[in-house]
This record gives structure tokens, sequence and C-alpha cells, in this order.
């Protein structure tokens, strides 16, 4: 069966109210702009998203914190929205602020099939509260534990049918931890090419990992706009 859609929407017919999706993207790098859009489209609500950050005000992740189609967010960054902030501070929006490393690293573990794992980074922090700690040479380590959604929307600049991805430089970010650790992973591509024409050695992600793959347009938003003289 073909990977490839050409209705973005056939990726989330599965969907339900409820569910953990996973998003790629730093900022608004290497977000799934077309994924996040279909999913603000269909209405569903109580999701739980992990994410680095959550986009800014109605753009990427942002869109679905607009419609109230997130009750949680697990994230390493919010500083940029300001509808995030308020759901978060009338108690709308619940919030798991995690470390950046920590994130990536729960990410990693889920797709790799690792239940948790020990980190120092959080230990005598509010980050550390009702989690298990344990004493490794001397050194206190915090157990956290892995991440898997039921699905995961990723951005890369190319793909073959079988879904082989290479990113773009940084917007390589969080995109391959977030693909490896989805039941249901959604790749959207700048570019499709043949089967065969990637060379194997510079392939980011294996194909085994996707299952739908779409070839998108996309706006590449700047969060930041600063000029000087």
């Amino acid at each position: 069966m073909s990977k490839i859609i050409t209705d973005i929407n056939e990726a989330f017919k599965d969907l339900k109210d409820g569910m953990t999706i996973l998003a790629g993207g730093f900022g608004l790098c290497g977000i799934p702009e077309n994924s996040i859009d279909a999913i603000a489209h269909l209405k569903v609500k109580n999701l739980t998203v992990v994410s680095n950050n959550c986009g800014i005000d109605d753009v990427g992740l942002g869109k679905l914190l607009k419609n109230k189609q997130i009750k949680k967010m697990i994230s390493s960054y919010v500083g940029e929205n300001k509808e995030f902030e308020r759901q978060f501070l009338s108690g709308e929006l619940e919030v798991v602020l995690t470390p950046q490393g920590t994130l990536a690293e729960q990410l990693r573990a889920g797709g790799a099939g690792i239940p948790a794992f020990y980190t120092p980074t959080g230990v005598g922090t509010l980050v550390a509260e009702g989690k298990e700690t344990k004493v490794f040479e001397g050194k206190e380590y915090l157990m956290e534990r892995a991440i898997v959604g039921d699905f995961a929307i990723v951005k890369a600049k190319k793909a073959d049918s079988f879904g082989n991805l290479i990113f773009h430089e940084t917007a390589m970010n969080f995109n391959p931890v977030c693909a490896k650790a989805g039941k249901i992973t959604v790749a959207e591509v700048e570019e499709m090419v043949d089967i065969g024409s990637l060379d194997p050695n510079f392939i980011h992600l294996c194909g085994i990992y996707v299952d739908y793959i779409y070839k998108g347009s996309f706006t590449k938003q700047i969060e930041k706009i600063v000029t000087r003289d």
C-alpha cells in the first residue's frame, strides 16, 4: 500500500478526542503546518500535545489553542503565546513544563521501546516532585518515563514513496524523535523523489517509522522579525 496521500485529512481519519499528538518543530522552524490545519479543521478536543513549544498566537499549534482543542501541553518553552498564558493562568490548560533535553530523551526512549531512564536534570527542583530518584556512584538521579503518542506529525524537506526522510538543517530539531515515538506518523514534505534517489548515507529517518506522506505547501513564518539600520 502506498504511503503517499493527496488529502491530508485521510491521515487523521482515526484521530479521536483525548488522544496524544507528538508535534515536531522548534518555534516555527520545521513545524507540520498542514497537519496542524487538518487537526484544527476536525475540531477534535481534549488533546494532549507534546512539542518543544506551542507556536505563537494563531500560528502553528497556536491554532489548536485558539480552538481550545488542547487539554494538556507537555513542552519546554511557552513564552511566545499570549493565549497559552491566558489559558494556563485561568486553569483551562494543564501544562507539564519539562527540561528540553529531558523531553527529547523521553521521546527518543519512547521510540526505542525504553520505558524510563534516569537523569540528573531536575533533581532537587519542582520537576522532581512525585518522581522516583536513585543514587548512582554517589550522585542522585531522577527517573523520567518515556513518551509515546497516538499520532506523530512531522515536517521534512524530502521524502521518497517509502517514507525515507531528509530534514533541512535545523528544521530537523524534534522531528525525528517525534516520528519514532508515534504509533501513527504523518510526514508532510516539501519535495517528493523516486525511491533510490536518496543517498542512504544521508537519510535522516528511515521510512519504516512513517505511515503517511503528504506533499504540502508551507508559509515558513518567523516568530519575531527584528531589524536594524
